[in-house]
């Protein structure tokens, strides 16, 4: 439990940190709001996809990631075809910086999956 809090605090710090520094010279308020969204979703499904992963650290790492990586997969997908249109964002800049944050952030997960 304490290790899911830290990994979605630090996910969460980095994911804002970066977002406020991208977006503090950006001119166009529709691309702050993407990036913005994009890092509320990074941040929640970091979360979820950690605290499904956790349970098979143990037993079979590779599951664990392997099934994490499909949910984000799915996540960017749904971003993309569903999210995007609906909220009427950018796509080119919601769909850069949702995987940007993604991949930012599963660069620290394993160092929190450790048993």
């Amino acid at each position: 439990m304490r290790r899911g809090v830290a990994f979605t605090a630090l996910a969460a710090c980095l994911v804002g940190g970066i977002a406020w520094l991208v977006t503090r010279r950006l001119a166009d308020p529709r691309a702050v709001e993407a990036i913005w969204t994009s890092a509320g979703i990074a941040v929640v499904v970091q979360a979820l996809t950690f605290a499904v992963a956790r349970p098979f650290v143990t037993s079979n790492p590779i599951a664990g990631w392997g099934l994490g990586s499909l949910i984000r997969f799915a996540v960017v997908v749904g971003y993309a075809l569903l999210g995007i249109p609906a909220l009427g964002l950018p796509s080119g800049t919601a769909l850069v910086s949702l995987v940007g944050f993604f991949f930012v952030t599963m660069l620290f997960e394993p160092l929190f999956l450790r048993s």
